[in-house]
């Protein structure tokens, strides 16, 4: 039945991602909730706790689109599933402000604890996330984040 659960809560996490549901969307996520991103990109590596997680990464992510002109989560499927455990990959897409096209494909990989995601691991393409979100075409050397990404 957990398992069960778990698939519940990570197919309403990307029809909130398409509806724009931001609300629902957090309250998905445990308080200290940590996110795994790969990469060296500007948000890659691990961050701890809701606060940290949106406020750091999504703010910053959905900062760089513009409003109206993008979609997370086009389409989505569970991929796999297991009692505490459930991945997905997941399509969004649009418009950056730079004016770039920004169509990206994520692999997550949630831990689920009491029916909430305790972490994320998330895999996506960094060098479009570079040019689209970042205006950076990758012609100088990146730095290790602070905390750099975890699994």
């Amino acid at each position: 039945m957990k398992a069960e659960e778990n698939r519940k809560t990570i197919e309403r996490y990307y029809r909130c991602l398409a509806e724009g549901d931001a609300e629902t969307f957090a309250s998905l996520h445990t308080e200290d909730v940590v996110f795994n991103l790969i990469g060296k990109t500007p948000v890659s590596g691990r961050f701890l706790g809701r606060a940290a997680c949106f406020s750091e990464v999504a703010a910053r992510v959905v900062r760089a689109l513009v409003p109206g002109r993008f979609r997370f989560a086009k389409k989505w499927r569970i991929m796999a599933i297991e009692e505490n455990c459930v991945v997905g990959i997941m399509q969004g897409g649009g418009t950056a402000k730079n004016g770039l096209e920004y169509e990206q494909t994520y692999c997550q990989v949630f831990t689920m604890h009491d029916g909430k995601i305790a972490e994320l691991h998330e895999f996506f393409d960094t060098a479009l996330a570079e040019e689209a979100l970042f205006g950076n075409r990758l012609e100088r050397p990146q730095t290790e984040p602070a905390f750099p990404f975890e699994f």
